[in-house]
Formats: structure tokens, sequence, C-alpha cells
């Protein structure tokens, strides 16, 4: 790992943060699958919730990764770490307890939602992201359910196959009103084959779907 990755990640020094911005994206990007590595295991710490000087860190380092990953398109590379770090935030409260804010955790998955999934392209990497992007339907604030719906969607065009193992959970998601039914109707209509049978089943089950909200 890039020692200034070394020094910010194990330190935890926020004053030297920033500095990752001086850096070339092609000088750090050999270093961002272990950077995400060791943010998981910060994120994942007991008093992380509570720790304003560790969240700080993590955000910019983030930012800083994320940002790498695009510029040096190197997503397939570091697909994996990422969605693991993404994966470990669903084992922490994601509900906001106030009106508005975010938890620490909810701000991660944000933060690396879109890195990962605008990848929709990318049967590798959607492989890998899908399987973990279904189970923050349920389990994410509004806004991420709203903006999964949208990637998700982007995602069945391009590769629908990729989502059949997740119809139910989808569908349910919709008749739930977890996730925008307009945005993935399209997607359920062009691959009616592989889509159909999840859809009437769920259909005929529907009233009882209804009264468990």
């Amino acid at each position: 790992m890039h020692q200034l990755f070394r020094l910010v990640l194990g330190q935890k020094d926020l004053s030297r943060a920033g500095d990752l911005f001086s850096l070339d994206d092609s000088e750090i990007e050999d270093s961002l699958t272990e950077a995400l590595e060791q943010i998981k295991i910060i994120s994942s710490s007991s008093d992380y919730q509570t720790n304003n000087n560790d969240q700080a860190v993590v955000e910019i380092c983030i930012t800083r990764i994320t940002t790498a990953i695009r510029e040096t398109e190197s997503i397939e590379k570091h697909a994996k770490a990422l969605v693991g770090l993404w994966d470990s935030c669903l084992e922490h409260n994601l509900r906001p307890s106030g009106k508005d804010e975010d938890t620490p955790h909810a701000k991660i998955a944000s933060d690396i939602m879109s890195c990962i999934l605008q990848n929709y392209n990318r049967p590798p990497v959607m492989a890998l992201a899908i399987p973990i992007a279904v189970k923050f339907l349920h389990r994410g604030t509004k806004e991420l359910c709203r903006n999964m719906s949208n990637y998700l969607s982007l995602a069945a065009i391009s590769k629908a196959d990729l989502l059949a193992d997740h119809t139910e959970v989808i569908v349910k998601s919709i008749l739930q009103g977890m996730v925008q039914r307009l945005s993935l109707r399209t997607c359920f209509r062009s691959h009616l084959k592989v889509f159909s049978q999840s859809i009437y089943d769920l259909w005929k089950v529907r009233p009882r779907v209804l009264e468990a909200r």
C-alpha cells in the first residue's frame, strides 16, 4: 500500500488525508484494493459510529479511491474489494434515527454505490454487485432504494439474466413501494421471458404482500 495511505489509514490521520489528492491516480492505483480492505476494518470497529475523526478519514479516502478507480478505469481490478466494503455496510444500521441525517454506514454505502453500479455494462462487475444491491432494497434508506432502482433498471437493460435470480425480491420491493415502479417496468416488459413467471406468481399473492406492509 502507498505510504501515504498507510499513514492516513494506519494512524487515522485526518490532518494528512487531504494530501492523498496531491498524488497522481496512477501512483496509487495498485494500492486501492488494500486501502479498501483497511477501510472495511476501520468502519467495522465497535466505536466507528461515534468516532467523528475515523468517519472523516474514511469519507476522504473513499472519495479519493473512487475517483482513482474512475480515472484509471480499474473497476474490474478492484471490484471485489469495493463490493466487499459495500456489503459490510449491511451489517450495520442504515436507517437514520433523525429525519435527514444518514448513518455513517449509509454514507459509505451511498458514496461507493455509483462507483460500482455506473458500470452496469460490465458483466463481471455486475455479477459481484447485483446480489448485494438487491439486499439494499429492503435494508437501505429511501434515497438508497430510489437510486438503486435506477441503476438496476440500467443493469437489466444491459444484462437481464444477471437479475433473473433476484426477480422475486425486486418485484416484492415494487409491490411494497420500496422501488419505483416505472423505473423497472420497461425492463420487465423488454425481458418478459426472464421475468414473467415471477411477476405472475407475485401478482397472485399481491394482497398478502400488501397487507404485510
